[in-house]
């Protein structure tokens, strides 16, 4: 069920002291060029996508309550390496995508990442789940729409973060979210949705923890189904 995340009581009710500790002890692991060059496909892991200046890196470092876990660049466009950082002593990653969308970003490097983006949305069997970022004041740009699909394609569940929501009055926010969920049933897309600031990551964090938690949880139950 789409929620906004409105209310500091059930976020309370929802907070699993567990997973987050566990995400806490996250640290990096490695980058990959390419594809193909990305660690072994075991595990399990989330991967975070959104244009260049979309604030992965904010929200990798507010979920892990580390401040330099996730290094953004100063130059939109800038990082153009699929990172990843294992969560504790388990088999589980967060990944930070490149980012896209950046104008001064060549054009033939743009065709390139939007086929290793492809290909790692679809083939990677290890990827549990999708967390797209856009800032709420222009959510869901076209190539935003792209990864969804591709996300889509990949059987992948996802969950959009309306990021920067700081940046608007509580009305404005809430109409944003309203306006992107209406865009995404238009489209034929079943995502999970919620309002986001680094700045107030004590309000909305927990609904991001135990998505990440649930999403693996629930493709390692689906896959011992699967066995059975």
């Amino acid at each position: 069920m789409n929620t906004p995340f409105t209310d500091v009581a059930a976020e309370h009710a929802l907070f699993n002291t567990k997973s987050r500790q566990k995400i806490q002890q996250t640290e990096f692991m490695t980058s990959a060029p390419t594809f193909k060059l990305c660690p072994p496909d075991m595990g399990l892991e989330v991967a975070f996508a959104g244009r260049s200046n979309a604030g992965k890196s904010s929200a990798i470092n507010a979920l892990t309550n580390q401040r330099q876990l996730a290094r953004s660049s100063k130059t939109p466009g800038r990082t153009q390496m699929i990172n990843f950082f294992s969560i504790g002593n388990t088999d589980r990653r967060l990944v930070d995508l490149p980012g896209y969308g950046y104008a001064a970003v060549p054009l033939e490097m743009k065709k390139e990442w939007q086929v290793e983006l492809e290909e790692y949305l679809v083939s990677r069997s290890s990827l549990a789940g999708l967390v797209l970022m856009t800032d709420i004041r222009h959510p869901l740009k076209f190539f935003d729409e792209q990864m969804l699909h591709w996300a889509k394609d990949g059987e992948l569940p996802v969950h959009i973060l309306l990021t920067k929501a700081d940046k608007l009055k509580y009305g404005a926010s809430k109409n944003a979210l309203l306006n992107t969920r209406k865009r995404l049933k238009k489209l034929g897309l079943n995502c999970t949705i919620q309002l986001f600031s680094a700045l107030r990551k004590k309000v909305w964090m927990s609904w991001l923890v135990s998505w990440v938690d649930g999403t693996t949880t629930s493709l390692i139950m689906t896959k011992s189904l699967r066995v059975i």
